[in-house]
């Protein structure tokens, strides 16, 4: 063996330097925030195909992965090509099906990553966030009712309350692994001792009123209207009850539960029962922090940087507080369910697992890091060894800043029986602009708004054709917005 190969393999640092080596290839050095952050500009100004085309250029591999058919569902959705969007979605929900086949099979499998000792959590598979698996079945659910497909919106909500099953099993097992892994590794797994680290954007009253991260009131409410529109008073009140429970003290809620039996008597009279969907801005973003962390290992006292990820305060985007529909009275919109509160209640749920992860590779290169520092006075050769340890410590410490960034930051809701037909909807303290035209038919019918930046999209149920006409309304292009001034923005057709 020669020289060269000896002190190499004696230095024991050579899975460091071929690390470093390797990491321009990896994931380790990919930021999800920023390649989301330039997708989701794209989108603001009301270019969704430069968003498609955006991600695909940031997901260029062959096999895509979960969170690249989580954006693409949504962004194809924005553009009203709902069988695009589904397909991308059910893309997802595939993946999301093995994970809970997994789950349900083998926990254990499942809860093996929780101690894994990597260079850090960007190089696991990403499997959503609790949140965003619950959500991808609502968002299927809302694809269907585009299309005025109540039937297959059905099977949607119904997996929804499976995955919520699921999810709930699975996390009082992980929280005790969790608890148990640290005891006997003897660290901590308290982000709240972590000194530096924002306690408040996921430890306040707000977000610890959430009974978990991965229930919502919108998506029980839905599943409670999807059910009224077929006929089963029964599991529609189940859905308004859940509902009532997560977001307690909200009339609109209430209302749909007093007035359900009266409701589904009533006979089809040239009426429709239309719930409004108001959608604003995005999910929050991850973003990776580094802290230094101090390691005692035998006589030294290591400083040695560990990255976790952090959420930062974000103002909420706009939501309208009215809707004024042509001929009826105002109707005022109730906020639902807030996807940035979960974001950071997911975040609270995961940060154990995350600190417990990170506490165990710090120690590995506070290891490596003291091996290093010892050899120091060798040759240049083992120096050079030394070295390459000690910037890959820095270098490959980035935490992971994967989320369904193009999810809507806040849902609110609105419903209103009016008559058969078009109309006219607009919003904003200057509703004076011209409004957004959309027609409904039948007994009831979802009508969607998403409000990004200065964009807004509707998402309408499609126009049954008329017997007389035989024509079909198309659906409106997205709509920019012309004003820029939060408090009085109006949407209307450019």
């Amino acid at each position: 063996m020669s020289n060269f190969a000896t002190i190499f393999l004696r230095t024991r640092l050579a899975p460091a330097i071929l690390l470093l080596a390797m990491l321009p290839a990896c994931a380790t050095f990919r930021s999800y925030d920023s390649e989301l952050t330039r997708t989701i500009n794209l989108v603001s100004a009301g270019n969704v195909d430069g968003a498609i085309k955006q991600l695909d250029s940031n997901n260029k591999r062959s096999d895509k992965d979960l969170l690249y058919y989580l954006e693409l569902g949504e962004l194809q959705r924005l553009n009203h090509r709902y069988d695009e969007s589904e397909k991308a979605w059910l893309a997802a929900d595939g993946h999301v099906q093995a994970w809970e086949n997994t789950a349900m099979a083998n926990p254990e499998k499942v809860l093996g990553s929780i101690t894994s000792v990597l260079v850090n959590d960007k190089t696991i598979p990403y499997e959503g966030h609790d949140y965003e698996k619950v959500m991808l079945t609502t968002r299927l659910a809302l694809d269907r009712l585009a299309r005025g497909d109540f039937d297959m919106a059905r099977v949607d909500i119904k997996r929804t309350h499976e995955r919520e099953a699921i999810i709930a099993e699975l996390r009082e097992k992980e929280l005790k692994k969790t608890e148990d892994e640290a005891r006997k590794h003897g660290v901590r797994s308290g982000f709240k001792e972590l000194n530096g680290y924002p306690v408040q954007t996921i430890d306040n009253p707000e977000i610890n009123a959430l009974k978990n991260s991965y229930e919502n009131a919108f998506s029980h409410y839905l599943a409670g209207f999807v059910y009224e529109a077929l006929g089963e008073p029964s599991l529609a009140a189940a859905g308004y009850r859940h509902a009532i429970e997560l977001q307690p003290g909200r009339p609109l809620l209430e209302d749909a539960l007093a007035g359900l039996d009266t409701r589904v008597m009533v006979r089809d009279d040239g009426y429709t029962d239309v719930l409004f969907v108001l959608e604003s801005g995005v999910a929050p973003a991850r973003k990776s922090r580094q802290f230094n962390l101090p390691i005692p290992y035998r006589d030294r006292l290591l400083f040695v940087p560990v990255s976790f990820p952090v959420i930062a305060p974000t103002q909420p985007a706009f939501m309208p507080s009215e809707l004024q529909i042509t001929g009826e009275a105002a109707i005022t919109t109730t906020l639902l369910t807030s996807v940035d509160l979960m974001a950071r209640k997911a975040l609270q749920e995961e940060m154990p697992g995350i600190m417990l992860r990170g506490m165990i590779r710090s120690t590995s290169k506070a290891a490596a890091q003291y091996q290093a520092s010892k050899n120091s006075n060798q040759s240049g050769l083992v120096a050079l060894a030394g070295l390459a340890v000690t910037i890959g410590t820095v270098v490959t410490e980035s935490a992971d800043e994967r989320g369904w960034r193009s999810l809507p930051g806040q849902i609110a809701i609105a419903r209103l029986r009016i008559p058969s037909g078009e109309h006219t909807l607009a919003f904003g303290a200057n509703p004076g602009g011209q409004g957004l035209r959309f027609s409904v038919s039948g007994r009831y019918a979802v009508i969607s708004l998403r409000l990004i930046g200065n964009a807004a999209f509707l998402i309408p149920s499609p126009v049954v054709p008329s017997e007389k006409s035989g024509t079909q309304a198309s659906n409106p292009l997205p709509l920019v917005v012309q004003s820029t001034t939060t408090a009085s923005k109006t949407f209307g057709q450019p």
